[in-house]
């Protein structure tokens, strides 16, 4: 890893990213096997890569097929995806769950403030059921972290949920109910609440357990079950340390060591900065994987560097936290 760099990541400004970014290329090229070898498969030579742009993203599937590792180091632990019945699981391995504390730890505030001030409560059954996954690491960090008692995970027990949740309600108590959507849906059919205080966030994923539908078609059946306003969202993936968050309307916006931008359909080595295409994302907290990945998903990314995520591209297979398609 180089010299300082979580705090080059988290404390850096702005503009510094690109700078950091060419630097995490160099590194990961030199101590990254897969993708040294990815890169020279390209024909691409890095002394000339001099802009973001300019960087080759490593295709998602690869950690399907391979350990991707900058350096050698016996990891922590190994994420795991959670795919479907039969698929191939990507493993991500991780150096140091530290880092990754550190990356959902400071993206969540970033944009919900203290995590000391909310009471999270994680509706993720089919996560709960497998080891190894990062989104039930970080949710139950989170709750680690949350002061309030109440914070905790909840299976199918739909009728204490409703209650904890209309006592929180009651102390005006700041609460975040994430959970995989099939659930959601579920919970909010049988609830009939009216959430005042609490943001409801959903993860994406039917998993099989309900018909698949477009994100404004889900987000309006949450929204009428829990007489809420506005649903938000959380754009992660096992590959990732990092995590996008939307507010609303399905547009996100990353932490500031994160990027999303979009590649040409047709020609993958063509990246920019805005438009539609398919998304890249440079994720600096990947420093000892791989930080620039090409995922199957499409995208529209905007100006101000927020983004949409359009549904999944022809061919590629389904993932367990795969957002609606369109």
């Amino acid at each position: 890893m180089p010299d300082q760099w979580n705090h080059k990541i988290f404390e850096a400004q702005e503009c510094d990213f690109n700078k950091l970014s060419l630097e995490a290329f160099q590194y990961q090229f030199r101590n990254n096997t897969v993708y040294n070898s990815y890169v020279k498969a390209l024909g691409v030579n890095p002394a000339i890569v001099n802009s973001v742009s300019r960087i080759p993203f490593l295709p998602v599937t690869f950690f399907k097929t391979h350990s991707v590792k900058t350096g050698d180091f016996v990891a922590e632990t190994v994420f795991e995806s959670s795919g479907t019945t039969g698929s191939i699981n990507s493993s991500h391995p991780v150096k140091d769950l530290l880092l990754y504390k550190e990356s959902f730890t400071k993206g969540f505030e970033l944009f919900y403030g203290p995590v000391t001030d909310w009471c999270i409560i994680g509706l993720l059954p089919s996560y709960l059921e497998r080891e190894n996954s990062s989104l039930v690491y970080m949710v139950n960090e989170l709750i680690r972290e949350s002061a309030d008692p109440r914070s905790g995970f909840y299976l199918t027990e739909f009728e204490k949920l409703s209650a904890v949740l209309k006592e929180a309600e009651a102390r005006k108590q700041k609460t975040l109910l994430i959970g995989v959507t099939f659930a959601l849906l579920d919970f909010a059919e049988l609830s009939h609440l009216s959430l005042q205080h609490t943001v409801v966030m959903e993860t994406g994923g039917m998993k099989g357990r309900r018909k698949e539908m477009i994100r404004a078609e889900v987000h309006d059946l949450l929204k009428k079950g829990f007489g809420i306003s506005a649903v938000h969202s959380e754009y992660g993936m096992t590959e990732l340390l990092s995590q996008a968050y939307s507010k609303g309307e399905g547009i996100f916006n990353a932490p500031p060591w994160m990027k999303v931008l979009v590649r040409d359909e047709e020609d993958p080595l063509v990246v920019k900065e805005t438009g539609a295409g398919v998304i890249n994302i440079i994720d600096l907290t990947n420093i000892d994987s791989c930080c620039f990945i090409a995922t199957d998903d499409a995208g529209k990314v905007y100006r101000d560097g927020s983004f949409e995520v359009l549904g999944r591209m022809d061919g590629s297979d389904l993932r367990g936290c795969s957002l609606m398609v369109l």
